[in-house]
C-alpha cells in the first residue's frame, strides 16, 4: 500500500539574493513497510526530502502526500498534529533532553499526546527491553553512551506507533560496531513490526542494510534500486 508520494517536487532556498535549488522535479513513491535509504553526498537533497515528508518544511512546488494527507499544503495546526501523532524522528545528534531521564525522554511524545502515565511507562519499559537497554530507564542522557542514547531516541520515535520513522544520518556519531548493531536492530523492527523506515545517509553501513536505495545527485533522482527488484 502506498504510504508516501512526492510528485514533481521542487524546493528552493533563498540565500540573500540567490535562489539555491535543493530538489529539482523530484518524484518518489514509498510503500508501507519499506526500509529505504536516501543515499548521496552532502548537499544532494536527502535531508530536504526528510524535512518535507516530516512536515518540517514545505515544497516550493509539487506535492508531498503521506497516508492521504497533503503534507505540503496542510494548515499549520494539522501539520503539528501530524508530526506529533503520525511520524517518528531519529536524529544524528539524538536530541534528548538533558534534565529528563531516559524513560522520560522516551515518553515525551506520549506525554504531549496526553497518554496516561501508566500506559506511557508500560510502552517504554517494553521498548527498552526490546531495544536492549532495560535497566537504564532512570539514567540521564549524560550517563549513557552514544549507542544507548540513540536507542532511547529510537524508543521515543516508536512509542507513539507512528506510520513512518524518519532517520537523518542516524549512525553519524557512532562507532562502527555500535552503528551496525543499531542498524540490525532497526531492520529487525522493520521485519517483525512492519515499521516503515526512511533514512538519509552516505554511510555504506546503512546503505548496505537497506532493502531499497534511492540515490540523489544535485537534488535530482539519480537511481532507484526498486526498479531492479
Amino acid at each position: 500500500m502506498t504510504l508516501i508520494t512526492l510528485a514533481n517536487v521542487f524546493k528552493t532556498y533563498r540565500h540573500g539574493s540567490l535562489e539555491v535549488p535543493a530538489l529539482v522535479d523530484f518524484s518518489l513513491v514509498i510503500d508501507s513497510g519499506e526500509f529505504t535509504v536516501l543515499a548521496g553526498p552532502s548537499g544532494s537533497g536527502k535531508t530536504t526530502v526528510l524535512n518535507l515528508v516530516g512536515g518540517l518544511d514545505r515544497p516550493t512546488s509539487g506535492t508531498v502526500t503521506v497516508d492521504n494527507l497533503d503534507v505540503g499544503g496542510a494548515p499549520a495546526g494539522i501539520l503539528a498534529d501530524y508530526r506529533l501523532r503520525r511520524v517518528g524522528f531519529i536524529f544524528q545528534s539524538y536530541n534528548l533532553i538533558p534534565v529528563l531521564t531516559a524513560a522520560e525522554n522516551a515518553e515525551f511524545t506520549l506525554m504531549l499526546q496526553k497518554v496516561p502515565r501508566p500506559e506511557r511507562r508500560r510502552r517504554v519499559v517494553a521498548l527498552f527491553h526490546e531495544l536492549g537497554i532495560a535497566g537504564l530507564e532512570e539514567r540521564r542522557p549524560s550517563d549513557l553512551s552514544g549507542g544507548q542514547q540513540q536507542r532511547v531516541a529510537i524508543a521515543r520515535a516508536l512509542a507513539a506507533f507512528p506510520g513512518v520513522v524518519l532517520a537523518d544520518e542516524p549512525t553519524a556519531n557512532l562507532d562502527s560496531h555500535t552503528a551496525e548493531e543499531l542498524l540490525d536492530l532497526m531492520r529487525d523492527l522493520n521485519t517483525r513490526r512492519g515499521v516503515t523506515f526512511l533514512f538519509s545517509s552516505h554511510d555504506d553501513r546503512v546503505i548496505g542494510r537497506a532493502r531499497r536505495v534511492v540515490r540523489l545527485e544535485d537534488g535530482r533522482l539519480a537511481s532507484d534500486s526498486a526498479a531492479h527488484r
